[in-house]
């Protein structure tokens, strides 16, 4: 996906108006194309075409509830991927339209033959990922090690783009933060087993549910646990949308707290923003 992270704001607003006016004149639109239509048109033909996505062509738009303005959107695409509006809007509309645009912007990029998963591509995510975790290549072949688990996942996902595999990279990650794959580890389950499992489980409620127990009981451990969490993970929230980042991980480590906050006695409490959704 794009990466902003060395983008000033102002460059990536060009950025992202550029890949806009372009897509418009592609589809031969006249005057200011309207960046909301122009996305769920971009899936619809990925999903006409044969893309294997699981949840169809819908793109779904959450807005945060808030009683005035600013106002943030969050978009989330078929293959898992979220973006957020690149800054606080003074209407719900206006922040719609931002959170389309870099959307838009980031699935045009990913069409790129660069971002698709082939055995090249594979070859150097996993070298990259030697590296960060300081594996050897015999590792990355071995089913019962984290990288080679990542390959495999990869290898399952053959043909597919980046953005399309998002939703399930965000599992294994929220797995990970959860320390659910540590509790598995403890209850000899192979690396493998989970792997095949967690491949064709869906990131619904039911997983979100069940994670929010998990946190509810590290809760009546250690209070105030959801809240500095929560504090962090909404922080990291609003940091990575305003740099125009991918957004699924977080903003699901988000919902995961606040759902288990929203479970606790009323003693408790959060003491910050709390972002309620809906959506749009």
């Amino acid at each position: 996906m794009f990466n902003s992270t060395s983008t000033p704001r102002t460059e990536l607003k060009e950025a992202v108006d550029a890949v806009v006016n372009s897509f418009a004149k592609h589809t031969q639109a006249f005057g200011r194309v309207n960046v909301v239509e122009a996305l769920q048109e971009f899936w619809q033909m990925k999903h006409d075409r044969g893309a294997n996505l699981k949840n169809g062509a819908v793109v779904v738009y959450e807005c945060i509830n808030t009683p005035a303005p600013p106002y943030v959107c969050y978009v989330t695409l078929p293959g898992g991927s979220s973006f957020g509006s690149l800054h606080d809007c003074p209407t719900k509309a206006e922040a719609r339209r931002s959170a389309a645009k870099i959307a838009l912007m980031n699935s045009v990029f990913n069409e790129h033959p660069s971002r698709l998963i082939s055995d090249d591509f594979i070859d150097r995510a996993v070298q990259q990922a030697q590296g960060s975790f300081r594996c050897t290549t015999e590792d990355s072949h071995r089913p019962d090690t984290a990288i080679g688990a990542f390959r495999f996942m990869l290898e399952q996902n053959r043909g597919r783009s980046m953005l399309e595999f998002q939703e399930l990279m965000t599992v294994f990650q929220l797995l990970h933060w959860n320390g659910s794959l540590r509790a598995m580890k403890e209850r000899h389950c192979s690396r493998q087993e989970v792997v095949d499992h967690y491949s064709h489980r869906a990131l619904d409620d039911d997983m979100r549910s069940q994670m929010a127990l998990d946190w509810i009981a590290r809760e009546h451990d250690a209070p105030e646990t959801i809240s500095n969490h929560l504090h962090k993970a909404l922080d990291e929230l609003n940091s990575a949308r305003k740099a125009g980042k991918e957004l699924r991980f977080p903003k699901e480590k988000r919902d995961i707290l606040q759902l288990a906050l929203s479970q606790l006695p009323q003693s408790h409490s959060f003491n910050g923003n709390y972002e309620d959704i809906s959506t749009a």
